[in-house]
């Protein structure tokens, strides 16, 4: 009699008795049954010869392997080896002539209990992807009836269901994963994948023990140098390697694998393509992308958390910061400026998380949002007149509406003879003036010193002589001296911060100066504000995905101990969606030389479309 333990696809453990011969399968008639369209009708067979145990694969499309090596007739097996059959770990813990009657009693039913387990699994896995099929039935409805509790191998008692094993396997059968088109894909082609995620772990493994990268000073090489030796080494050993069946892409699993292993791993094409705007990684094996401001899930994964984990570790080295148990949370950017945040175990309770937002290829301008029909021609020359006449502007908006992208492009429409310095948590901003200076606050060190705060950036900048101040984004205590710098002589300046509408907007600002411990009254802080600020440009994403500005708002002052407002801009979601001017010339403008070159028709009530065409 045989003894396993059996790791599920949930990550439970169970100890099982069996005796032999032992056919390992999906078909009901196994002695030992794994539903899991990975694993095949009868996958392989573990039989006694006179040397010992052997197991047999039965020349299976993804193969059997025991201690990670591929094999075809491996044995003998001894206590503590381990066989990977699709999804399953199972590892030997005994092998004895005779068990107790009460632990072969209850082999009978393990192979109904993985398939009882396997549903369970692959219910969770269709909730994650959408709503499950009405055709499939409740696990309650198969508990036909429960059998006597069996050990775990972990000291838990478990269920067994009888009868699961056939419902299940029907169950397997309607279950396909689907393309990114919607069109079903062939458990075939999901075993091939499979198996080639499996090879790539192996691979990556031997290509870091060949290279020796974690005692191997590799500062000494370039990024190309680096890549280079790793593709060369990998080369080699993938043309010695007898395991890869004969339809692997061979070229397309070198770049796959040095990918991970030197640079970003799978995430390497998606920032090379243009069309993708942000990166989601859930865990190790989800990927989700968005792609002209829809999300949708990715076939691209990593070979496993450790890939994840060590692709974060690169992002953030080279900028001083470090991701560890102690410091699980951290914002950082990639060479070219797109934004990156990471949270590992113990917060992310699913798997490393890493979120990366994009920024397009090239300078974006005015003249790209109006095209976009992000905003109407008449309120693109009107921010582009406030930014010249030297305008506070607070830029708000939820998260993902366009709020940096606008202020980068309101930011280079900045005179030339002027000093910018710009303060960022987080460097976003992608500014192209001749007179920059770049600031970025610091998380503290191990030791907990060391932290530059943005408000400890926004003093220092009055007293830099600074022509504008453009902070990335306000957020706290710092709002104080921001609006304290645009009522002293530092007009022109530009922020953003996270609010649903201009008059939230406001209130958020409220609370910021309070945060500040600064102990006004709020009339005082109102006074503060509608002082400072000139206008709110509100900026939204609607349903489909287009990101537009939905209001231009004029702070017009104090009446009644409430800051006032007048918005000379909006948007009408129609049918048909589109811009209009709200009949006021803005106050600030009037007896000034600020309309210049503006005609005053442009704040007329008249309607402008947004677009003709439907999003894509």
């Amino acid at each position: 009699m045989l003894e396993l333990d059996v790791r599920l696809q949930n990550g439970t453990i169970r100890r099982v008795a069996l005796s032999l011969p032992l056919d390992i399968g999906r078909a009901p008639e196994c002695g030992l049954t794994l539903k899991s369209w990975r694993v095949a009708r009868r996958h392989a067979r573990i039989e006694l010869r006179a040397a010992g145990m052997f197991i047999v694969d039965t020349g299976t499309l993804i193969g059997t392997f025991v201690n990670e090596r591929h094999v075809a007739d491996y044995g003998p097996l001894q206590p503590g080896d381990e066989i990977m059959i699709g999804p399953y770990l199972l590892r030997i813990h005994a092998f004895e002539e005779q068990v107790s009657p009460s632990l072969g009693q209850q082999a009978c039913t393990m192979s109904a209990q993985l398939a009882a387990d396997t549903l369970v699994s692959n219910n969770q896995q269709l909730a994650m992807s959408g709503p499950a099929p009405s055709a499939l039935p409740d696990l309650a409805e198969l508990c036909v009836h429960t059998q006597k509790p069996i050990s775990g191998a972990e000291g838990g008692t478990h269920q067994s269901i009888n009868g699961a094993a056939n419902e299940s396997h029907l169950i397997t059968q309607r279950m396909c994963m689907t393309s990114n088109d919607g069109h079903q894909v062939s458990p075939e082609r999901e075993a091939m994948a499979a198996a080639m995620a499996l090879h790539r772990r192996r691979l990556h493994g031997q290509l870091l023990e060949a290279l020796d990268l974690r005692r191997r000073d590799v500062s000494s090489l370039s990024d190309a140098a680096l890549r280079a030796e790793a593709s060369t080494v990998l080369h080699q050993i993938i043309e010695g390697d007898t395991l890869l069946p004969i339809w692997a892409d061979r070229a397309r699993l070198l770049d796959e694998v040095v990918n991970e292993a030197v640079g970003l791993g799978p995430l390497e094409a998606l920032l090379a393509d243009h069309r993708v705007s942000e990166i989601m990684v859930n865990r190790h094996d989800e990927l989700f992308i968005e792609v002209e401001g829809r999300l949708r899930r990715h076939p691209a994964c990593f070979s496993s958390e450790q890939a994840v984990r060590e692709v974060m570790e690169r992002i953030v080295a080279p900028l001083g910061r470090r991701i560890d148990e102690s410091s699980p949370m951290v914002d950082a950017r990639l060479p070219d400026g797109s934004r990156v945040n990471a949270v590992i175990a113990p917060i992310a309770l699913r798997g490393n998380s890493l979120t990366i937002r994009k920024f397009p290829d090239r300078r974006l301008g005015m003249q790209d949002l109006v095209s976009a029909g992000s905003l109407s021609a008449d309120m693109s020359m009107f921010l582009a007149a406030c930014v010249r006449a030297r305008k506070n502007i607070v830029v708000s908006g939820g998260t993902g509406s366009g709020k940096t992208t606008l202020l980068n492009i309101l930011s280079n429409c900045i005179a030339d003879g002027e000093r910018v310095i710009t303060i960022e948590d987080a460097a976003e901003l992608r500014l192209e003036h001749p007179h920059l200076v770049a600031l970025e606050a610091r998380p503290a060190n191990t030791e907990g010193r060391g932290q530059v705060k943005i408000r400890d950036l926004v003093r220092n900048a009055l007293r830099m002589r600074p022509d504008r101040i453009v902070i990335g984004e306000c957020r706290g205590e710092e709002a104080f001296d921001m609006l304290a710098a645009m009522n002293t002589g530092h007009e022109g300046s530009l922020t953003t911060l996270h609010a649903n509408s201009p008059r939230d907007a406001l209130a958020r600002l409220e609370t910021m100066v309070l945060m500040a411990g600064m102990s006004l009254p709020l009339s005082a802080v109102r006074e503060h504000i509608s002082a400072s600020i000139d206008f709110i440009v509100q900026q939204s994403r609607l349903g489909e995905g287009r990101r537009l500005v939905t209001s231009i708002v004029e702070v017009t002052g104090m009446e009644s101990g409430r800051i006032q407002t007048q918005e000379v801009f909006r948007f009408r979601p129609g049918p048909p969606p589109g811009f209009e001017g709200c009949g006021v010339v803005p106050e600030c403008f009037r007896g000034s030389d600020g309309l210049v070159s503006l005609s005053v028709s442009m704040f007329e009530n008249r309607f402008m479309p947004a677009w003709t065409d439907s999003p894509s």
